[in-house]
C-alpha cells in the first residue's frame, strides 16, 4: 500500500501524511505520548505546518477543537515534535514517543469534543504499545524553559482520574525541604532535563500545580511523590 494510502493507527483518524518524519533510531519503540499545543489560529494552518517540508515540524496526531483527528506519522515511524530535550536521563524523545498537537492557543480550556477524542486515542495508543500512565507528558516536561505546552490550561487531573496520566502524590516532605532536595524528587519523578532551580519548579507546577506562585513550598514536594 502506498504510503498516502494507508490506514491510520487510530480508528477514526483521517490520514493526511506529513513528509516530515523518518525511522525510529537505535530500534526503539514507542514508551512516552507528549502533549503538545499548536499555538496557531486554527486546526488547519497547524494541520499545513506539520505537513510542510519547509518547516520540519510534524507529529503522529492532531486533534481541532471540534473533535476532528488526524493522523500524519505511522506511530511507528519517528515524528519531528518534541525538539531537544530529555525524560528519565534518555533523550531523543522522538524515537521514543508518539506526539499529539492539541489545537489551542494555550490561553483558554480545551473544548469537551477534544478532550473526548484524546482520551479515546490516548487509550488506543497506550494499548497497542504498553504505555504507562506515567509516560504521558507535556512537551514543558521535557523541556523546561523552553516549552510550556500543553500549558496552564490543560485539564491534567481528568486524565489521571482516567488513567490517562499520572496523579498528583501526597507524601510527607522533608523537615528541611531545600532547592537541592527538590532537584532530587523531580529527577526521581522524570524531570532531568538541564534547568536551573526557577524553571524546573516552574516546569513541575505547570505539570502538577499550574496556580502555584512564589518560592518553593511542601506542596511542590508532595505532588512529586
Amino acid at each position: 500500500m502506498a504510503p498516502d494510502q494507508r490506514q491510520p493507527d487510530q480508528p477514526g483518524a483521517l490520514w493526511h501524511p506529513s513528509p516530515n518524519s523518518g525511522p525510529r533510531r537505535d530500534g526503539l519503540a514507542p514508551s512516552l505520548i507528549v502533549l503538545h499545543y499548536t499555538a496557531m489560529g486554527s486546526a488547519q494552518a497547524a494541520l499545513e505546518r506539520l505537513c510542510d517540508p519547509v518547516a520540519e515540524v510534524s507529529a503522529h496526531y492532531l486533534i481541532g477543537a471540534d473533535g476532528t483527528l488526524w493522523q500524519m506519522v505511522a506511530e511507528d515511524k519517528r515524528a519531528w515534535h518534541a525538539g531537544a530535550g530529555e525524560w528519565h536521563g534518555k533523550d531523543d524523545i522522538n524515537s521514543r514517543s508518539i506526539g499529539i498537537e492539541l489545537d489551542n492557543l494555550g490561553a483558554h480550556p480545551f473544548s469537551a469534543p477534544q478532550m473526548a477524542v484524546l482520551e479515546d486515542l490516548m487509550r488506543g495508543i497506550m494499548q497497542r504499545w504498553g504505555i504507562k500512565p506515567s509516560d504521558v507528558i507535556g512537551h514543558s516536561c521535557m523541556a523546561p524553559g523552553r516549552k510550556s505546552d500543553p500549558g496552564p490550561r490543560f485539564d491534567w487531573a481528568r486524565l489521571a482520574r482516567l488513567g490517562l496520566a499520572a496523579s498528583a502524590g501526597s507524601a510527607g516532605v522533608p523537615q528541611r525541604p531545600s532547592a537541592e532536595m527538590f532537584r532530587q524528587a523531580a529527577a526521581k519523578a522524570g524531570f532531568t532535563a538541564p534547568s536551573d532551580d526557577e524553571t524546573l519548579l516552574a516546569a513541575v507546577r505547570l505539570r502538577f500545580r499550574p496556580w502555584a506562585r512564589g518560592p518553593l513550598t511542601a506542596e511542590d514536594f508532595q505532588v512529586l511523590a
